[in-house]
């Protein structure tokens, strides 16, 4: 019997030391820590492999229990650090790409829970009405208590045209939701623009893809030709936008900045997650782009901006209306931001699977933290939501903390809270109710039009009338102090 166990023993550490030197950790960890490999956990390790592979009522393959093990190893890490297998990894790939088959939301793991982060825009999922902070607690008839976000992910995923029944845990009513979508290919449109009028502009960007910066110059130089001459105001929307590709919103920042300009930079614990990324081509067009950006007019580095965002800002969103506020190339209005300020990246493995893994912190060009805290706008504009609804990084568990002030941001964002609602507790009934997805940059998007006064020096309201009324007082209203001059993510995988 000993040696049957010794024999697991063997294979279990033999396994998972083989893991560790195929993620090369002496890249990751503490060089003081690297010639001393934790052998009494490795050893208990090897007996519960041991135990499980004897003891468990059913057999279970060893590729199975490494992959959970992994799994678990990273998802004790933080929200957003996750194992892949190999087909989670070419999801993964596939969406970075702008197309791949699904329902198209954003989610992280929570109490066992998918939550969902945010919709992607004209997705099965936006369209029938899901909100971000859901928690999704059966796919089909399967309860996803038990499964891994994985798991999750993949069941979500299909056939284009095949259904999927999703039934919602969601704060404020009484009983679940269920919601029958059709999957769809989701070809995620990263850019849309539009001409608002005369001498004013509208962009939205929906997720930070490998195009988005191509697609962005492409539109910005449409725009310029279909106005047929210089801009008196751009809206920037990023509402909703959950991030992406790091080089992305370097290109994206870029557009409306001055060469050479700061950008962000990242701290981390290794030399290749410590960066300072600028507006220069050697820093956005790279794996072999050229400079997208060298043919767009210089107008575009001086016209007044208005960046829109909202809670499901996360990530490279919050990078680029950063940098923006920080260099005061823009005034940024809407309410809070998610507050995602760390860098994932993606390592492939031997065999196929990848990890994604927090490597780094960003800041802003003037050193700002908003991890757990997001991008404060300069002008608050509420949307009519009730706030207690919105979904933070904050909210998520074992978030990485703010390195500068966590109970100063804990703060600021209850005080952000408490003026949204009009006091210490919201009264009943204080807040829109829910009409279905809003058109952005139509005239029931009520950001968007405070967005367009903004930008020509008319009042901006603070919140929509359905909130003024509940609160019994006007809400009150600012004329732009600078109408005429207006006032800062996924690393892709190395080759």
């Amino acid at each position: 019997m000993r040696s049957k166990f010794e024999k697991f023993s063997l294979l279990g550490a033999g396994v998972f030391v083989g893991i560790l030197v195929s993620i090369n950790i002496s890249a990751w960890a503490d060089r003081t820590s690297v010639s001393q490999l934790p052998i009494d956990e490795l050893r208990v390790f090897a007996e519960v492999f041991a135990k499980v592979k004897s003891d468990y009522v059913e057999p279970v393959e060893d590729k199975k229990l490494i992959n959970e093990a992994l799994a678990g190893m990273l998802q004790g890490l933080d929200p957003h650090s996750t194992f892949m297998d190999a087909d989670a990894y070419k999801e993964l790939q596939a969406g970075t790409q702008g197309e791949f088959g699904g329902l198209g939301i954003e989610v992280a793991m929570e109490d066992g829970l998918v939550k969902v982060v945010t919709p992607i825009e004209d997705s099965p999922a936006y369209k029938a009405g899901l909100k971000s902070g859901d928690l999704i607690m059966k796919l089909d008839d399967t309860q996803v208590r038990g499964l891994t976000l994985n798991d999750a992910v993949k069941r979500m995923r299909g056939v284009p045209d095949t259904k999927i029944t999703l039934t919602v845990v969601r704060k404020g009513e009484d009983k679940p939701l269920t919601f029958t979508l059709t999957r769809a290919v989701i070809k995620a449109q990263s850019v849309k623009s539009k001409l608002i009028e005369q001498d004013y502009a509208y962009v939205r960007i929906t997720q930070f893809q490998e195009r988005t910066g191509e697609d962005l110059a492409k539109a910005l130089k449409n725009l310029r030709a279909e106005n047929k001459g210089p801009f008196k105001g751009l809206v920037l929307d990023l509402r909703n936008n959950p991030g992406g590709l790091l080089d992305a919103a370097v290109g994206v920042s870029a557009a409306f900045l001055p060469k050479d300009d700061l950008v962000v930079y990242t701290e981390g614990r290794v030399a290749d997650s410590k960066m300072r990324l600028n507006a220069t081509p050697m820093d956005y067009a790279r794996r072999g782009k050229s400079d997208y950006l060298k043919d767009l007019p210089e107008e575009y580095k001086s016209v007044p901006i208005v960046v829109l965002i909202n809670a499901g800002s996360a990530s490279a969103s919050e990078i680029v209306a950063g940098a923006l506020q920080d260099h005061k190339r823009a005034t940024i209005m809407g309410i809070q931001s998610f507050g995602k300020g760390s860098v994932q990246t993606i390592l492939p493995m031997n065999n196929g699977s990848a990890i994604k893994l927090t490597t780094a912190r960003y800041f802003t060009p003037n050193g700002r933290s908003i991890q757990a805290k997001g991008i404060v706008p300069d002008t608050i504009v509420d949307d009519g939501s009730d706030p207690s609804l919105s979904l933070h990084e904050a909210d998520l568990k074992r978030h990485l903390s703010n390195p500068s002030d966590i109970a100063k941001a804990n703060a600021e964002k209850a005080e952000e809270i408490k003026a949204r609602v009009g006091g210490d507790k919201p009264k009943d009934e204080k807040f829109a109710e829910t009409r279905g997805p809003i058109e952005p940059a139509s005239k029931d998007d009520f950001q968007f039009v405070q967005a367009v006064n903004q930008l020509k020096g008319l009042p901006v309201q603070k919140a929509p009338e359905a909130v003024k009324a509940a609160t019994d007082k006007p809400a009150s209203t600012e004329k732009p102090a600078g109408a005429e001059k207006p006032a800062g993510a996924e690393k892709p995988a190395k080759k």
